[in-house]
């Protein structure tokens, strides 16, 4: 197993067990199963366990399977605060102690800001007392790492990681997400403050393996390397330097161990001009089914009325790569909650996007396209209940 370091010096394995998609069985989370995948990926050297307050039946089933093996002084625990359900500090204590106790632990290793989408859910936060309460609790012990997890845009990315002195911070990113949420500027950023960053969605849930076209898939088998599509993946992911450690939902025995073997020797750097050079073909081919040939540029903005015109044309087109609901459940918490509207309805027009595109798209007319498909009356009366709540001050 690879390591990489947090900021204080300390060894994380670059593979990192998401514990979200443990396999349920009648009863709940099997426990069994769940165990045997754990202790493979500890017996080959994983060291980070990621939970959440929200995942049913996670934490409780972690913090058994550490105790009943003895190993929770060994690894570290990262689990997080549901941020959009505390409305007064002593909601932060609530949840906090509810988590120590199915984790069945004194102390958090890692602890995030669980989804954070705008800047001004941090500001609630502070308004609420949470810097004093990150101290309280660091200087007790009971919190060693403190940070936050993040879905939204680059701009809200880059406010939220300069506003306090974090320890870690977590984002989704993959090759298709290159330039989506955080993104590489995100990621760079925190490497330039010596923040460490932890990966989520590395293969987007997987659709970067199974859902891959025919032609992607032979494109890949070809490769002298060997590489499994998943392979790829996550191989370009650690070969970047700011990238200190890796989710993977792992759910079954073969992929602990395989997702292991890659993680044992992949290093920064190791990527070679073939490997980009088919990185990027595979981009092109999914790209093939885009609607719209949106390059997440950026050239397009700032929209005078803040539109998110790249954001609304990347979830736009997963609606042919992937489907329309995981399309409209993306579209709701990337831009649906940003801190100010960023909808398509805001545009006036005024045609400023489109005299900068590169790619000569009539954006105007797209975003409106766009818009029908991604937020039907249901979906529209939903994020407006979301925003509501998540973004109430």
């Amino acid at each position: 197993m690879e390591y990489r370091q947090n900021k204080k010096g300390e060894p994380i394995s670059i593979l990192g067990y998401g514990c979200m998609r443990f396999t349920s069985g009648p009863g709940g989370i099997d426990i069994a199963k769940a165990e045997k995948e754990i202790i493979t990926a500890y017996n080959a050297g994983v060291n980070y366990y990621d939970t959440a307050y929200i995942y049913p039946g996670s934490e409780a089933a972690l913090g058994e399977i550490l105790e009943r093996n003895h190993i929770r002084e060994n690894v570290n625990i990262a689990t997080k605060l549901p941020q959009y359900l505390v409305g007064s500090r002593n909601a932060i204590d609530k949840y906090f102690n509810e988590e120590l106790k199915r984790l069945r632990t004194d102390y958090i290793d890692y602890y995030l800001m669980h989804h954070m989408t705008a800047s001004n859910q941090w500001d609630k936060l502070v308004g609420l007392g949470i810097k004093e309460w990150i101290e309280e609790k660091k200087s007790s012990g009971q919190i060693r790492n403190i940070g936050f997890s993040y879905h939204g845009n680059t701009e809200d990315f880059i406010e939220i990681l300069d506003a306090y002195d974090w320890d870690f911070c977590q984002i989704q990113y993959n090759y298709m997400d290159e330039h989506s949420q955080a993104g590489l500027k995100g990621l760079k950023h925190a490497a330039e403050k010596n923040i460490p960053v932890v990966i989520m969605e590395p293969l987007r849930g997987g659709k970067l393996v199974n859902l891959l076209p025919p032609k992607a898939k032979v494109l890949i088998a070809s490769s002298p390397r060997g590489y499994t599509p998943a392979e790829y993946g996550l191989r370009w992911l650690w070969n970047q330097p700011e990238v200190t450690c890796v989710l993977s939902g792992m759910n079954s025995i073969q992929m602990v161990q395989e997702n292991c073997r890659i993680a044992s020797d992949a290093k920064a750097g190791s990527f070679s001009k073939d490997d980009f050079e088919i990185i990027e073909k595979v981009k092109a081919i999914i790209s093939e089914s885009e609607l719209v040939g949106c390059t997440g540029c950026r050239y397009c903005m700032p929209c005078p009325k803040g539109v998110d015109i790249p954001a609304l044309f990347r979830v736009y087109n997963m609606t042919a790569l992937e489907s329309k609901s995981a399309a409209r459940f993306e579209y709701a918490q990337t831009v649906g909650l940003k801190k100010e509207p960023a909808f398509a309805t805001q545009c006036i027009g005024c045609g400023k996007c489109e005299q900068h595109c590169p790619q000569s798209i009539p954006i105007r007319e797209k975003i409106k396209e766009a818009d029908k498909v991604l937020r039907p009356l249901p979906y529209k009366v939903g994020i407006n209940i979301a925003r509501a709540f998540m973004l109430r001050k």
